[in-house]
């Protein structure tokens, strides 16, 4: 947690030489601003680089002369940017928008959003999930208000609150075009609301009006029955039991318990994590478990591991683009 700069074991010779000229031209140019600023400040770290800034910074001669003399007090806060790693791959909580985010396929040419399966909404019987007869839908609906409302609940509400939101948001456009729609309590189901989507198909003009909110409730219904959504509340229970144990568990404890986890492609069922996934939560394993203890039991742990992913990666039948660009 943050604590003051303090302890030698993070000195800045321990740094390599490159590092080391850029932690000092970084605390020249923080004691510039602070100067400016007429800053007597009280330095805080969260993280190990991020101690050997606020270090030097306190030890600095040209800043020790400044704090005798200036007249603002201000509290620094430096933050190890190695934590934006562990955001970047791990997964938030019961949100029903980074789901759609994360499992459906992108839409092409955009990073930020995704293609939806309108084929539910014609006439045309596919079962093949790539089909590129009907143009895809998509999350931005900035011309649909009941679409941009159920979106934000998507963002903000938990999984089961948001489910809810959309089938309540389906039933009043239904009730709104006089379609004969059965309103049901209790769980929501994907099956429910595609139930519900089919009365809309046959109706061109409430299909119309209330198109952006189906391509909506079709990203929901598509995520909900995609295979990875099930793979996703495991990745989420193993980061939050990972988060409960890390500060009883050394390193070498969770790379053993992740070990057998780690399958070749012929071992694997569907449920059981693929190599980016290992790859992922290693990412984040690492990210959030701070200063780790060096010695003889990491090196073996982490060996084991290695050789481990090396074979499973080797045993893939059709390597994805990312392992391929990793071999």
């Amino acid at each position: 947690g943050p604590g003051g700069p303090g302890p030698a074991e993070v000195g800045l010779g321990a740094l390599p030489a490159e590092l080391r000229a850029a932690v000092r031209a970084l605390v020249g140019e923080l004691d510039s601003l602070f100067t400016a600023l007429g800053l007597r400040e009280e330095s805080f770290a969260v993280g190990a680089l991020s101690r050997v800034v606020a270090a030097e910074l306190a030890s600095y001669a040209s800043a020790r002369n400044r704090r005798r003399t200036a007249t603002n007090k201000a509290s620094v806060i430096f933050v190890d940017r190695t934590l934006d790693l562990a955001g970047a791959v791990g997964h938030h909580g019961d949100n029903l928008a980074e789901k759609i985010l994360s499992v459906l396929p992108k839409l092409p040419g955009h990073k930020t959003d995704v293609m939806v399966n309108m084929v539910e909404l014609t006439a045309l019987q596919t079962t093949d999930e790539t089909c590129s007869i009907i143009a895809p839908g998509c999350l931005a609906q900035p011309n649909d208000p009941a679409a941009k409302a159920l979106w934000e609940s998507f963002m903000n509400l938990k999984q089961k609150e948001a489910v809810m939101e959309a089938r309540r948001h389906l039933v009043e456009a239904a009730s709104r075009e006089n379609l004969p729609i059965k309103m049901s309590m209790g769980r929501v189901t994907p099956e429910q609301l595609s139930s519900y989507i089919q009365l809309f198909r046959n109706n061109l003009k409430a299909l119309e009006n209330h198109c952006g909110l189906l391509q909506l409730v079709l990203a929901t219904v598509q995520t909900l029955k995609h295979p990875q959504t099930s793979k996703w509340d495991n990745f989420l229970a193993f980061e939050r039991l990972l988060l409960q144990t890390i500060g009883e568990s050394e390193m070498p404890s969770v790379l053993n318990h992740l070990l057998p986890m780690i399958k070749s492609y012929n071992e694997r069922t569907k449920d059981d994590y693929a190599c980016e996934d290992f790859l992922v939560l290693l990412i984040y394993i690492y990210s959030v478990v701070g200063e780790i203890k060096c010695g003889k039991e990491l090196d073996t742990a982490e060996e084991k591991v290695k050789r481990a992913l090396v074979k499973a990666i080797c045993d893939e039948p059709e390597p994805s683009p990312l392992l391929q660009k990793i071999t």
